[in-house]
C-alpha cells in the first residue's frame, strides 16, 4: 500500500487481507457514487446497502489508503476541542446534538464490529488523556467538568492510580473516557468494506475520479478506464482529496503524524504498561500517543513526518521519550514505522459541504476519524436515501474556503516538531 515511502507500517503487516476489488472498467450505473474508501465512504456504502440500495465506491488507491489505514487506532468519543467549544462555535442546539452524536459514535463502531464480525483487535476499555504538566492537569479537570455536566461518566484519576493505569510516573493525572477504545484501524476499514460488499455495494480500487459531469438527472463520474452514472454523489476523501474535489484538502492545514512500533513486549512489561489496554495520548501541544496492539507491541506516535531528516530525528526522540516514560523498557528498537496526514480545520470542527446538486461531503476530522467518520458516513447514507435532509444533520452546512497560508502552516508543524524532538523541548 506504500506510495513513495513509509505509509501503513504495522497495520499493513498485521491486518487481515481486504476484499479483492478491481478497478472500474466500462460504463455502469448505481444508486449513488461514493468517492473514497475510508471510514466515511465505507460506512456510507454499508448503511446504504443495508437499506437495499446499490452504491458504488471509487477509491483512487486501495481501501484504507488515506488516514483510515495510518492512524493510531483510538476510537475516541467527542471532538478534539473541549465540549463547551462546540455549542459556542455552531450554536447550542446543534452543538449539543453533535456532542451527543459523537459521544455515541464509539458504540456504533463497536456495534458494527460485532454485527458484521470484523476482525480488528477491538478493545473497548476506554482511552486515557494524560496530563503532561500542571497546565495539562488543569485542562483535564475542566474537560471532566464539562463532560459531567452533560451526564457523561468520565473519570479524573490522579497520583498513584494514574501511574498504575499508564505504567508511568510522568503523568500527574489522566482522564478516563469509558465510551472509547482501540482497534486495528486498517483491519476495521477493510472489514467495513467487506460487509458493504456482502450486502450489495460495489467497490473499485485503483479508480481515481478524473471528471465529474452534471447530466441533469444524474452525474457521470469518470475514472481512467470507466464511468458511473448516478443521481447522487458522496465525496469522502477528506485531506487526501485530489481531482475534482481537491478544494476539500485545500481548506485543511496538513499535520504530519508518525507511529513507531516495538517488538512484542515481555509479560513482565505488559503487566505494567497500560495494564488495562486503554489507548492514551498526552496534553502537550506537540502531543504523543501510545497504546498496545493485540500482540503486545507498544505503538508510540507524535507529530512529524518520517521522511528526509525527520525519520532520524523523530525516531531518536521517540527512544529518549520512551526511556523517560517507561524506564523499565531499556533499549528500544522499532520493528515498524509509518506516517500520514491529519487535516486540521481552523476551529477543529468538521465541515459539511454541498458541492453541487445532490453532491455532499463531510471532512475535517482533526485527528478524530474513526468514530466520527463512521457516524457521519451513516448520516450521508441516510441523506442520500432521502431519510433526512442536509440541514437536519448535526454538522452545519458551510461553503468551501481555502485555509490561509496552508502550505506555510503545514511546513511550520513539521519544522516545529523536528526542532522540539531534536532539542527535547516540551510544549
Amino acid at each position: 500500500m506504500n506510495s513513495g515511502g513509509r505509509s501503513h507500517g504495522l497495520w499493513h503487516a498485521s491486518a487481515p487481507p481486504g476484499p479483492s476489488v478491481l478497478p472500474l472498467s466500462g460504463r455502469t450505473t448505481a444508486d449513488a457514487v461514493i468517492v473514497g474508501a475510508g471510514y466515511t465512504g465505507c460506512s456510507a456504502a454499508l448503511h446504504m446497502a443495508l437499506s437495499s440500495a446499490k452504491p458504488i465506491v471509487l477509491e483512487a488507491f486501495e481501501i484504507g489508503f488515506g488516514g483510515a489505514g495510518r492512524n493510531v487506532g483510538l476510537v475516541n468519543a467527542g471532538l478534539w476541542v473541549r465540549p463547551e467549544a462546540v455549542p459556542a462555535a455552531i450554536g447550542v442546539e446543534r452543538g449539543e446534538r453533535l456532542l451527543k452524536q459523537l459521544g455515541e459514535a464509539p458504540a456504533l463502531v463497536f456495534d458494527l464490529i460485532s454485527r458484521h464480525d470484523i476482525d480488528c483487535e477491538a478493545i473497548r476499555a476506554g482511552t486515557l488523556h494524560c496530563a503532561a504538566d500542571r497546565h495539562g492537569a488543569s485542562d483535564l479537570a475542566e474537560r471532566a467538568s464539562q463532560w459531567r455536566r452533560r451526564g457523561v461518566a468520565v473519570e479524573l484519576i490522579e497520583g498513584t492510580d494514574a501511574a498504575r493505569l499508564t505504567g508511568s510516573e510522568a503523568f500527574a493525572s489522566v482522564l478516563l473516557d469509558p465510551r472509547a477504545g482501540t482497534i486495528q484501524p486498517l483491519a476495521y476499514v477493510r472489514g467495513l468494506a467487506r460487509a458493504a460488499i456482502r450486502h450489495g455495494a460495489r467497490i473499485h480500487a485503483r479508480s481515481p475520479v478524473v471528471l465529474c459531469e452534471d447530466l441533469g438527472e444524474v452525474w457521470r463520474i469518470r475514472t481512467p478506464d470507466g464511468s458511473v452514472e448516478a443521481p447522487r454523489v458522496i465525496v469522502a476523501t477528506d485531506v487526501y482529496s485530489t481531482g475534482p474535489w481537491k478544494a476539500l484538502s485545500a481548506e485543511q492545514v496538513p499535520l504530519p503524524y508518525f507511529n513507531l512500533a516495538t517488538a512484542p513486549l515481555p509479560p513482565r512489561l505488559l503487566a505494567r504498561i497500560l495494564p488495562e489496554r486503554q489507548g492514551a495520548w498526552d496534553t502537550k501541544s506537540i502531543l504523543s500517543s501510545f497504546r498496545l496492539d493485540q500482540q503486545g507491541r507498544l505503538i508510540f506516535g507524535s507529530v512529524g513526518a518520517l521522511c528526509r531528516g525527520g525519520a532520524r530525528v523523530h525516531a531518536q526522540w521517540a527512544r529518549r521519550e520512551l526511556a523517560r516514560l517507561f524506564p523499565a523498557l531499556g533499549t528500544v528498537n522499532f520493528e515498524h514505522a509509518w506516517y500520514g496526514t491529519i487535516g486540521m480545520t481552523d476551529n477543529a470542527l468538521p465541515r459539511l459541504h454541498e458541492l453541487g446538486r445532490n453532491v455532499v461531503s463531510i471532512s475535517g476530522y482533526n485527528g478524530r476519524g474513526i468514530a466520527p467518520g463512521t457516524s457521519f458516513g451513516r448520516d450521508l447514507a441516510r441523506l442520500t436515501l432521502g431519510e433526512t435532509d442536509i440541514d437536519s444533520l448535526a454538522v452545519p452546512r458551510t461553503s468551501v474556503r481555502p485555509a490561509s497560508l496552508r502550505a506555510l502552516k503545514g511546513a511550520i508543524y513539521e519544522a516545529g516538531a523536528q526542532l522540539a524532538h531534536a532539542s527535547g523541548a516540551r510544549f
